[in-house]
């Protein structure tokens, strides 16, 4: 009776020990499965963005409507400023609707560095005391800035009707320009955040930078009117390229598209990015000391 009491325990044991699963601890296994791991992490991803989009917005008297505020009132500025007094011509296209098609993706990438600059600094907490991918907090702020660019290019559509500017197939090609403006803006945001959170003192440079941005990019000008023999120089600031880009596909008396400067900008957005992910995974571990 005690022979078989005792075969039953071992078998009841063995069944049970057999019920979990297996366990393998594996060095570098988390650095094989890092995407994998975002993807797991993806509702986090999803609370911190629009967190973000709530904190953001909170306590403000007219919430959501300064993201058509703010670029309004940019708009009215520049139109008085250099369309009325300087004059600088706007090749045959409303000059309001010119400044904010160039103010639809600037506006964006400048929110976007701005967040990124202090995202990790801001979310230190969690850093310091749960596990996930820290891609993640960067990546977040750059989709909570999507909102606005949707507010963006629902303005763009109402002037375009108001001001009755024709449409003609070259619209095809803004979701592309759309793409790629993202991609240029990834990349600067995992940039400026691991930067950031390495050196304390690079938070005050983003705005300088960019506020020389804002000047040095044809927002509230053509391109055109920069010297031919310039035009390659200036072509390197890769926010040229997307901006006449965007103006080509809404524009129909644009005479061409900026191949040159398209391709320069999606050079610059790809290495961007891929260097980036890069030098950010690289100090990545650091996180929790350097902050």
């Amino acid at each position: 009776m005690s022979t078989s009491i005792q075969n039953f325990t071992i078998t009841t044991n063995s069944i049970s020990v057999s019920s979990h699963p297996e366990i393998i601890i594996e060095a570098g296994k988390s650095e094989r499965h890092y995407w994998r791991d975002v993807w797991r992490y993806r509702e986090l991803f999803y609370f911190l963005a629009w967190r973000d989009i709530l904190v953001r917005y909170k306590q403000t008297v007219i919430g959501f409507a300064w993201a058509i505020i703010r670029p309004l009132l940019t708009i009215i500025v520049f139109t008085l400023i250099f369309g009325r007094l300087a004059r600088l011509p706007s090749d045959g296209a409303p000059y309001s609707t010119l400044v904010l098609v160039g103010m639809i993706p600037w506006q964006f990438f400048a929110s976007a560095l701005n967040e990124a600059s202090l995202s990790l600094a801001n979310k230190e907490n969690i850093i310091t005391k749960v596990y996930f991918p820290r891609i993640i907090i960067p990546i977040s702020g750059v989709i909570v800035n999507l909102a606005e660019l949707a507010i963006g290019l629902a303005m763009l559509t109402v002037l375009l009707a108001w001001q009755r500017v024709p449409i003609t197939l070259n619209l095809l090609f803004l979701p592309l320009i759309l793409l790629l403006t993202l991609l240029l803006t990834f990349g600067c945001a995992i940039w400026v955040s691991a930067l950031s959170a390495r050196f304390r003192d690079f938070r005050q440079i983003v705005p300088f930078l960019l506020q020389m941005g804002l000047y040095i990019s044809p927002i509230a000008y053509s391109a055109t009117i920069v010297p031919e023999t310039w035009r390659t120089w200036y072509a390197l600031n890769p926010f040229t390229g997307i901006i006449e880009g965007l103006r080509w596909s809404v524009f129909a008396n644009t005479p061409a598209p900026p191949t040159h400067g398209l391709a320069i900008s999606l050079g610059i957005a790809a290495l961007a990015t891929a260097s980036g992910i890069a030098y950010f995974r690289s100090i990545e571990k650091r996180f929790a000391e350097l902050l």
